[in-house]
């Protein structure tokens, strides 16, 4: 079947991993156990043998529409044919303990009648490990050398290849249940679940985001819009740590046919300073209190002299290893897939601006920050004095030569900036004399070498003519003001 359009997807997940499901009712990503474990279903990246768990109906005459449950991130698929509108209700329980995770999925004919097709398709370990299917009374186990799984329902499956599939028709009010969970044993899968426990899990899936979302303070005329991407940015969360991923996915490609596609599946400094400001400024303070004791042990463990790195993974690795997957195509043929992601090694000097200015608001709007956690940040802080003036790959992490990217030197400017606010508003013991200094010649040197003036802009390098739209960040950070005739010069460029 032809690639989805990437908006047609739909993502539900329980703050330990994910899962893409299509408008055409697909699930086509998704790891397991957590965000950066390898892909069970990944027809996202490969449509032939990729993987997939598809329920749809057989009928081809159908529109499709694709919402969320009211104020959670429990997922509907509905499907409209001329006989009748039946609806998928995808989601994940949370709460479970770690090795009781499960992928839900309860199909139910609201109106008429309605006959569907389900292919439940895995490919294990980014379709490299075979399997076996084991097929029983309570539905089909799939064996790995590595790892088990079982597809559980009262519907009568049967073996098609590497996968299973049905056909099942319900009536009006009728409901099919399919859980998707690991098996701990050999053995074959969980008995289904039965209508109660079903309704009982489904409840407190939506009672689970309803409470969340109770902590947010935002009360505007954009409160839904608040509400949808608050839910979206605490599926990015990795429960178990604190971190907070830059996206569920890897190697969706910047452009069709590109070769920039990479693996986001790990925490980025600089992404999870941009998410925590947003969920703190809405109210929700657990999440930052989690992600600051993360950020925290890893400014702890790195070397005394040495850059941080641009990213780590979300139980802290610091190696990455990138790989590419020739066997997979790709998204619409966009290649290489890769796993893994080599910019770890990369110096960003941006991430510290990042990284300070998140444990400045985070003092402001959470709670105050530790002295042990000021000895290790006024540790980062000396570090930038001594080696901003370094060129670096910058925020687009470009794989060729350090440059003296702008946008690097105007958060290390902020780095410092935040260093000093937060010294000053709680007396912690700082080098203030040494932070100034350095703020200030940064601040002479953008506005020198930064700034082209026939091109009246701020521009990607110094001394160059390229464009940036990361510069626009300028006012935000408290670098210029909005109104400033340079910031407005660049806006218009």
């Amino acid at each position: 079947m032809p690639y989805q359009p990437i908006e047609n997807y739909g993502v539900i997940g329980n703050m330990r991993t994910a899962a893409l499901i299509g408008m055409n009712g697909s699930i086509d990503w998704f790891c397991y156990p957590y965000f950066d474990s390898p892909s069970i279903f990944a027809a996202i990246l490969d449509d032939s043998k990729g993987g997939r768990f598809q329920i749809a109906p057989t009928d081809e005459n159908v529109t499709h529409r694709q919402f969320y449950w009211p104020d959670t991130n429990v997922l509907v698929t509905r499907f409209l044919t001329p006989d009748g509108i039946g609806e998928i209700v995808d989601y994940m329980p949370v709460g479970l303990p770690h090795d009781r995770q499960k992928l839900i999925r309860r199909v139910t004919v609201t109106r008429g009648t309605m006959r569907f097709r389900i292919i439940c398709q895995p490919a294990f370990n980014y379709a490299r490990s075979p399997h076996e299917i084991q097929l029983s009374e309570h539905g089909a186990a799939f064996h790995t050398s590595e790892l088990s799984m079982g597809l559980s329902t009262e519907t009568p499956l049967e073996i098609d290849g590497d996968g299973v599939t049905s056909e099942f028709t319900l009536n009006e009010e009728e409901t099919a249940t399919f859980t998707f969970d690991e098996i701990r044993s050999r053995g074959g899968c969980a008995v289904p679940l039965s209508i109660g426990v079903s309704e009982m899990m489904f409840q407190n899936t939506v009672d689970y985001w309803h409470r969340w979302l109770r902590q947010c303070t935002y009360t505007g005329r954009w409160r839904e819009t608040v509400y949808r991407s608050a839910l979206a940015l605490k599926l990015l969360t990795f429960e178990p740590t604190g971190a907070i991923v830059a996206a569920p996915t890897t190697s969706l490609p910047e452009g069709i046919g590109g070769e920039r596609n990479w693996d986001y599946r790990y925490t980025w400094v600089r992404d999870a300073a941009f998410t925590l400001y947003a969920l703190m400024r809405i109210g929700f303070r657990d999440e930052a209190i989690a992600f600051m004791e993360w950020l925290h042990q890893r400014i702890y463990e790195h070397e005394p002299n040495t850059p941080m790195q641009p990213l780590y993974g979300i139980n802290g690795q610091h190696v990455i290893t990138e790989e590419t997957l020739d066997h997979l195509e790709g998204y619409c043929g966009s290649s290489p897939v890769r796993i893994g992601n080599a910019a770890y090694k990369q110096l960003q000097l941006d991430i510290y601006g990042a990284l300070m200015d998140s444990v400045y608001l985070y003092n402001k709007y959470v709670r105050f920050v530790s002295y042990d956690l000021w000895q290790q940040v006024r540790r980062v802080v000396d570090w930038i004095c001594e080696h901003w003036q370094q060129a670096d790959l910058g925020i687009w992490e470009v794989r060729s030569e350090p440059q003296h990217f702008t946008y690097s030197k105007l958060m290390s400017w902020v780095a410092l900036d935040r260093g000093l606010r937060l010294a000053s508003k709680r007396s912690l013991p700082a080098n203030h004399k040494r932070w100034l200094a350095n703020r200030d010649r940064i601040y002479e040197e953008i506005m020198h070498h930064g700034w082209n003036a026939q091109r009246g802009a701020f521009v990607q390098r110094y001394d160059s003519d390229s464009l940036d739209a990361a510069n626009l960040i300028m006012p935000l950070v408290f670098f210029v003001a909005p109104d400033d005739n340079r910031m407005l010069s660049t806006i218009d460029a």
